[in-house]
């Protein structure tokens, strides 16, 4: 009797890991794989050790695998999204520009004098900003070109401005705000 209470259990824990499984469709790999390890894990280790305590170590490992293995998923997917195509970084890709005029001007809390950005062709930009106080302060940032527009990111924001290159000038408009780069190299 105490062994198919058992067995029951653990065949009610292995169901309800798989019917929370079947609602992980907006989850991502890592809490996916999670979900789907401990599921496998509980109903191998119920064929195993035809036990609760099977059962649940069996959900434990399978769960600690299946987030490792959904991690690595996620970081991988990540990274694919990162790169950038070659189109996507064309005219601009090693090129440097600095900005000239601002309009409005920004209300910064810390302003710069001066502001070069170097356009790499791997999709990242490198703008030196020079402050006032003459310390300088580099920033690492991602940019792709759709159509008209070029978009600058970072893990915390994201600028959309619609650009345009006349000559040795861009002139870039987010909406907010316009700039003016003057083109540095040759």
């Amino acid at each position: 009797m105490k062994n198919i209470r058992y067995r029951f259990c653990g065949t009610a824990l292995c169901l309800c890991c798989f019917l929370l499984l079947a609602g992980c469709g907006g989850m991502n790999k890592a809490t996916t794989g999670a979900a789907a390890g401990a599921g496998i894990g509980a109903l191998v280790g119920q064929l195993i050790g035809h036990n609760t305590v099977g059962t649940l170590m069996g959900a434990g490992v399978g769960m600690g695998l299946g987030y490792i293995i959904g991690n690595e998923l996620d970081k991988q997917k990540v990274a694919k999204q990162q790169t950038v195509a070659e189109n996507e970084t064309k005219p601009l890709a090693d090129t440097t520009w600095q900005i000239v005029k601002v309009t409005p001007k920004p209300k910064q809390k810390d302003p710069y004098t001066s502001r070069v950005s170097h356009f790499k062709t791997d999709g990242t930009v490198i703008s030196t900003l020079m402050k006032p106080d003459g310390t300088v302060e580099v920033t690492n940032e991602r940019y792709r070109i759709v159509g008209s527009t070029l978009i600058i990111n970072n893990d915390d924001y994201i600028i959309n401005a619609r650009y345009r290159i006349d000559g040795r000038q861009m002139i870039l408009d987010t909406g907010k705000y316009s700039m003016v780069l003057q083109r540095l190299d040759s």
